[in-house]
């Protein structure tokens, strides 16, 4: 009867957490309990000297009860990604549980709930950082709907708000334990209420406090952006022609566009047919895109499309990431890449760095490299695609731009990097159509106006199914379209120079918890082998 009571509460945990997800049920604050029905699981193992395996159980029950709420979506786009990625979610969620569980027995309560929120920061951290990445469900995540509960955000970033959930939480469970367990009269409990109050409403106050406050500095661009709508299943790789599909995006961009306009912001791989970038000026949508521009000599076009490089022959592969070219023997990278086209100018490149794990890439390339044919088509082409080292930007006189593709919008320290080499605006190029009419596309939309708080950037963003949309420097979305229908903006957003402490530091918070846990971590291997070689003794 107490295994099926736990594992109900561990259902319960999970799905707190999931109705609390933007998009899946939107209710953000239910987060500050949802964890404390596993915290009050691992209390009872604890007090009943229940094995820990059995706690590894629950913990794996609960999140993978939350993973698959919230990304159940990914399964539009692949069946086994979807498992793949909610089982492997799940073991890392329940490792991190079970360490904490280890170290709380050993250490004692008040450095085993520290172990809480340092293990888990840290395993956020490097959740985004590693080759096995993805960061979607990162808890700080969760008030991605709620802008105006946190901007402090532009201090901390995600990870602040993991903190401050944790927190909150094991403040919450030790009050339920005190006076509901433990039978111990409110009145003994008044400081631990007030405490645990403050800590919910003075970051709330705080942030309602900088959002009314906040003024962005009135330096416009107007920006022109496409939603051609090319469905990527039925068209957008064989439906449809490259003359039909740039023949949409030119007609739509023509709607809207002035002499005036600085920008035209089309979606990723938009240019859908693979171009050696040697030789891009003979892809015909580029040559497209300069007739389209000649009437309009001080726009720019920031475009995506799939783009590689040829290398020459040689028995070893020149980069991790190169395919064998059955045509000449020799070897090719292929790249998820953003374009930006002007008159009288070079083209600019941008290949994309945070690749979709199973998606556009493999992790652990040089082991796993044999298996990279079986990664899977979202992008246009097939097998792990070729990075780019590092941010870059598209510097302009009339302001410089941060060409975010897609995924990499959920990683907010990346996008700082953008920031720190002269970024005063954020274009944001997806497609969002892979996980049809699903929670999936609204959550990537949100996860943007986090962005936006954490580098008090505005935001373009194009997508190719929707939504398209501007944000805001404080994350309120403007000019939204609605979903899967040919649309295009004229919008005006602000540039912004200055920097915010989260861009100069990025995840300060991740990268503290991580050598914390570290240490604490070995703090209980050691002691776990002191107690075994005393018990030999």
């Amino acid at each position: 009867m107490q295994k099926l009571k736990l594992a109900g509460l561990a259902i319960l945990s999970g799905l707190l957490m999931g109705v609390s997800w933007p998009e899946t049920g939107n209710l953000a604050p239910l987060f500050f309990i949802a964890l404390t029905p596993l915290l009050y699981i691992e209390y009872t193992v604890t007090q009943n000297k229940i094995k820990s395996r059995f706690l590894f159980y629950y913990a794996y029950l609960a999140f993978i009860t939350f993973n698959t709420f919230t990304t159940w979506w990914i399964w539009f786009a692949s069946d086994a990604g979807m498992i793949m990625a909610e089982a492997l979610n799940s073991l890392f969620m329940a490792t991190v549980f079970l360490w904490f569980h280890s170290i709380k027995k050993k250490l004692g309560a008040k450095k085993g709930y520290f172990s809480l929120i340092v293990l888990w920061i840290g395993f956020e951290w490097l959740h985004y950082n590693w080759d096995l990445s993805h960061p979607w469900s990162s808890f700080g995540n969760v008030f991605a709907n709620h802008i105006k509960l946190i901007q402090w955000y532009e201090y901390t970033g995600v990870l602040g708000g993991t903190f401050w959930l944790l927190l909150v939480n094991i403040l919450v469970f030790n009050l339920i334990r005190k006076i509901v367990i433990l039978s111990e009269p409110i009145k003994s409990q008044l400081k631990l209420i007030s405490i645990t109050a403050l800590l919910i409403i003075i970051p709330i106050s705080t942030s309602y406090i900088i959002f009314n406050n906040y003024t962005e500095i009135q330096t416009p661009i107007e920006v022109v952006i496409v939603q051609p709508n090319i469905d990527p299943y039925t068209e957008k790789f064989g439906g449809m022609s490259e003359a039909q599909q740039v023949g949409r995006i030119l007609s739509l961009a023509k709607e809207k566009t002035t002499l005036s306009t600085d920008f035209v912001i089309a979606p990723e791989t938009a240019i859908p047919r693979g171009s050696e970038e040697s030789v891009l000026e003979q892809n015909y949508a580029i040559q497209e895109i300069r007739r389209f521009l000649r009437n309009y000599p001080n726009t720019k076009f920031v475009i995506g499309a799939s783009t590689y490089n040829d290398y020459p022959k040689s028995e070893e592969k020149p980069t991790p990431s190169a395919r064998p070219d059955e045509r000449t023997g020799g070897w090719y990278d292929a790249f998820n890449s953003a374009l930006q086209i002007s008159n009288n100018e070079e083209i600019k490149i941008y290949h994309k760095s945070k690749l979709v794990l199973g998606v556009e890439k493999l992790p652990f390339a040089k082991l796993l490299s044999p298996l990279e044919d079986f990664a899977i088509n979202l992008g246009g082409t097939m097998g792990s695609l070729g990075v780019q080292k590092e941010a870059e930007i598209f510097k302009n006189e009339k302001g410089n731009i941060a060409p975010v593709i897609c995924y990499e919008s959920i990683y907010g320290d990346y996008v700082t990097d953008y920031i720190k080499k002269g970024a005063d605006a954020i274009f944001i190029i997806t497609n969002d159509g892979w996980w049809e009419d699903t929670p999936g596309y609204k959550q990537h939309l949100t996860y943007a106006q986090l962005r936006s708080i954490e580098t008090r950037r505005s935001i373009a963003r194009s997508a190719n199914t929707g939504i398209s949309c501007v944000i805001n420097q404080k994350g309120e979305i403007e000019h939204k379209t609605k979903w899967w229908e040919k649309a295009v903006v004229n919008a005006t957003i602000n540039l912004n120079t200055k920097t915010t402490i989260y861009t100069q530091f990025g995840d300060y918070l991740g990268r503290i918890s991580a050598a914390l846990a570290a240490l604490l971590l070995l703090w209980n291997i050691s002691l776990y082998y002191k107690s075994k070689g005393q018990s030999i003794d």
